[in-house]
């Protein structure tokens, strides 16, 4: 992983940081808790909307406690496994310690939004293309961007350098990070999903995820899952215009670059990739 941050600065940058869930989900899921028969089904529909109470039921439900063989990477399924009352404290506890003001809510609004619709649009493509992964693919497209809301709170003038990375038409983000601040997004991203206790394959695409030119040109063997993973994230992120939303640039300078390596990797000709977008589209997932 390209990086050079060593352990215990990762720590120094993470410490007392959270992501906040999303105000309206909270109120949702205690609507729904409150029913006299609460749909576990919607509930585990709602969590999976936000990316730190998705974060806190998996961590939570793959941890030592439950001692499982086989991490869970389904919201559903975990929600079924803990039961209305522990997700009733895990709710609770991300209440108390969220202390967001308005405008740090309103901030973050569009980071939120773009998380779901990419999660949603790298599920669709996995399904379409028969890949069979699918809940991983939602996780990794929740959870891809989660360092930047903490990159937000932690370092001042942090919105100025990610929209200044994502207008160079050589996007080149991760430098422009890492001169400012010594660190960037995609490597907080991935100590938050190792600490989360994603899949091993969903952290090391995050790590890398603004690296995919290198992936795609130095891969090495066994790499092909990886890769997988890497292809359709970059379709979805172009899909959903996480360069107009997060990086507030009206060209996907990205997509230009690494959007031949995802498509001949995944064996897609742009015929196909109109007809996955098209797909995205009738669903109501993805950017207009």
């Amino acid at each position: 992983m390209s990086t050079e941050l060593t352990e215990e600065q990762v720590k120094r940058v993470l410490q007392g940081i959270t992501i906040p869930p999303q105000p309206q989900v909270m109120v949702d899921l205690h609507m729904e808790q409150a029913m006299p028969e609460p749909d576990m089904n919607r509930i585990a529909q709602i969590i999976s909307q936000d990316v730190g109470l998705s974060a806190a039921v998996l961590k939570f439900v793959n941890s030592a406690y439950y001692g499982l063989a086989r991490k869970i990477t389904s919201i559903q399924q975990a929600v079924m496994m803990l039961g209305i009352h522990s997700i009733a404290n895990i709710v609770n506890g991300l209440s108390v310690k969220s202390e967001l003001s308005d405008s740090a809510i309103e901030e973050l609004h569009q980071f939120w939004d773009n998380a779901m619709d990419v999660a949603a649009v790298s599920s669709s493509i996995a399904k379409q293309i028969g890949f069979k992964y699918q809940d991983e693919c939602y996780a990794l497209g929740l959870f891809h961007n989660a360092g930047i809301p903490l990159m937000m709170k932690r370092f001042k003038g942090y919105r100025e350098i990610l929209e200044q990375g994502y207008s160079t038409d050589d996007f080149s983000l991760t430098d422009i990070e890492n001169q400012a601040f010594r660190t960037n997004h995609s490597v907080v991203g991935y100590y938050l999903a190792k600490s989360w206790a994603l899949p091993r394959t969903c952290c090391y695409v995050i790590a890398h995820h603004h690296r995919a030119e290198r992936l795609f040109q130095e891969r090495i063997a066994g790499d092909v899952k990886h890769l997988t993973f890497m292809s359709i994230l970059k379709m979805a992120e172009h899909i959903s215009a996480t360069h107009r939303y997060i990086g507030k640039c009206n060209h996907d300078h990205e997509w230009d670059k690494i959007g031949h390596f995802a498509l001949e990797h995944l064996e897609l000709t742009e015929y196909d990739f109109e007809g996955i977008v098209d797909c995205c589209r009738e669903q109501g997932i993805g950017a207009l």
